[in-house]
């Protein structure tokens, strides 16, 4: 099992910055992608950005140029530097690991952006 808390939402202006992270526990060593995804209101959760043991990250063209995802060394913390947020950014937030023929999800945390 692996178990994810995310941290780091909050409220910001458009055109503002949030570092999201994301404390993976357990089984890390088992996991083979990290991933951010979000979900707004009445929409359907959607993928943000993803890293891989071997460094390939993959993003969202909505994200692309202004979102960042990252990991530590030892893949215990996973985070989302987010630059130039705009309104459309405002959803929760969830962490993702992938392991063989298994995921789990954080509890996920609020980005609120304002015009």
């Amino acid at each position: 099992q692996v178990q994810l808390v995310e941290s780091g939402g909050g409220l910001v202006q458009a055109g503002g910055s949030l570092r999201l992270s994301c404390a993976a526990s357990g089984s890390i060593i088992s996991i083979n992608r990290m991933g951010w995804y979000r979900q707004a209101p009445g929409k359907q959760r959607e993928l943000v950005a993803t890293i891989n043991r071997g460094g390939t990250t993959n993003y969202a063209d909505s994200v692309k140029g202004r979102f960042t995802i990252s990991i530590d060394n030892a893949w215990s913390t996973v985070y989302l530097q987010m630059n130039s947020l705009k309104p459309l950014d405002t959803a929760v937030y969830y962490c993702r690991s992938e392991l063989y023929l298994l995921h789990y999800w954080g509890q996920g945390t609020q980005v609120t952006v304002s015009s």
